[in-house]
């Protein structure tokens, strides 16, 4: 049973985490502001802190940022500043997912069971296909070995096909664990990431679509 520490200053919606995941199979202990969670974390062994960003005190990038100072522990940071440059912070601090407020409790669920399984340590930390390469842990994409400047959701994008490639990768699915249930409907913002990223990938754009239903990687992988 994986062990979960969910930092939430919000009481409510820190219960409904709780109880949500522990129903999921998850053994789950709560923190209500930075400094519980860091001593929660000097004395318990976690496999995964969900950390709200807005705290009392010190804030989740502070938390963060300590708990980085001893540990690699998976973080996912859950947060109602939805902007890049906030994302990129967390990133920048090595965190390894970003979850916008206000969040689906199966798309946490989801979020969670993934990053879980990807930090494993006989997990690879690094997909390729093709001659392009995805640092899961940098958050990077190079193609024949040369960085290529990819935005989070692009990458998040390319990282779902990636994982499990000749399979179709539904306009569905994608909305609802990247974006979330209420872009359910808005098929058209995928369609537009996946223009970004096939320019973006010149000749070595692998990705096929399936009409009406979605993309995969087609031919030329490894």
């Amino acid at each position: 049973m994986s062990k979960l520490l969910i930092v939430e200053d919000n009481a409510d919606y820190r219960e409904l985490l709780i109880s949500f995941l522990e129903n999921e199979g998850y053994e789950v202990t709560a923190a209500a502001d930075g400094e519980a969670a860091i001593g929660l974390t000097n004395d318990t062994a976690f496999d995964l802190i969900v950390l709200d960003l807005m705290l009392p005190g010190i804030d989740g990038y502070e938390v963060c940022r300590r708990i980085r100072e001893k540990s690699d522990v998976p973080i996912i940071m859950l947060t109602a500043l939805d902007s890049e440059t906030h994302q990129m912070r967390g990133y920048r601090l090595h965190i390894d997912d970003y979850i916008t407020k206000p969040v689906s409790m199966p798309l946490l669920v989801h979020k969670v069971d993934a990053v879980l399984r990807r930090t494993m340590p006989d997990q690879p930390q690094a997909l390729e296909y093709g001659g392009i390469s995805l640092d899961l842990k940098a958050h990077t994409v190079c193609v024949e070995n040369n960085p290529v400047e990819f935005t989070l959701r692009e990458f998040e994008i390319l990282y779902e096909l990636m994982k499990a490639p000749g399979e179709v990768v539904t306009r569905k699915s994608l909305l609802n664990n990247l974006w979330g249930y209420g872009y359910y409907n808005d098929s058209r913002i995928v369609d537009t990431h996946i223009k970004n990223i096939r320019h973006k990938l010149a000749d070595h754009d692998f990705i096929e679509t399936v009409r009406g239903v979605g993309y995969k990687l087609k031919g030329g992988g490894i």
